[in-house]
């Protein structure tokens, strides 16, 4: 199955998203300075090194990680997602449960993003 979308997030500040409609949820895609071909190992070793994330789907241009947080043990969802023929990677990131994330979802997109900007892969 092919992705087209990233999971709308939910009313509540416990979530972030590239394609979401209002400016508290949203943060920008990874912008590619080089073909996606070229930067999708890397972003795959980017999310793998998040500390205690595992990737648990992948293939055909979308991610999709668990990241478990270290005192309570919450499990948040992070994806990617690349569209053929666009020079951007979608990206969410939300927690499963609970209604305010203290901005960890925001802070490990931003992670991701810097990763990738320090490799010259994204803008």
């Amino acid at each position: 199955m092919t992705r087209r979308s990233l999971a709308p997030c939910p009313n509540r500040p416990n979530c972030v998203s590239s394609l979401a409609g209002d400016t508290g949820h949203l943060v920008e895609p990874l912008a590619l300075r080089v073909p996606v071909e070229r930067a999708w190992p890397h972003l795959r070793d980017a999310v793998a090194l998040l500390p205690r994330t595992r990737i648990v789907e992948s293939g055909d241009g979308y991610l999709r990680a668990e990241a478990t947080s270290r005192l309570f043990r919450f499990v948040d969802d992070l994806e990617v997602l690349h569209l053929p023929g666009t020079a951007r990677i979608d990206v969410r990131s939300a927690s499963r449960v609970g209604y305010s994330d203290l901005g960890v979802n925001r802070a490990r997109v931003e992670s991701l993003r810097d990763a990738l900007r320090r490799a010259g892969l994204v803008e």
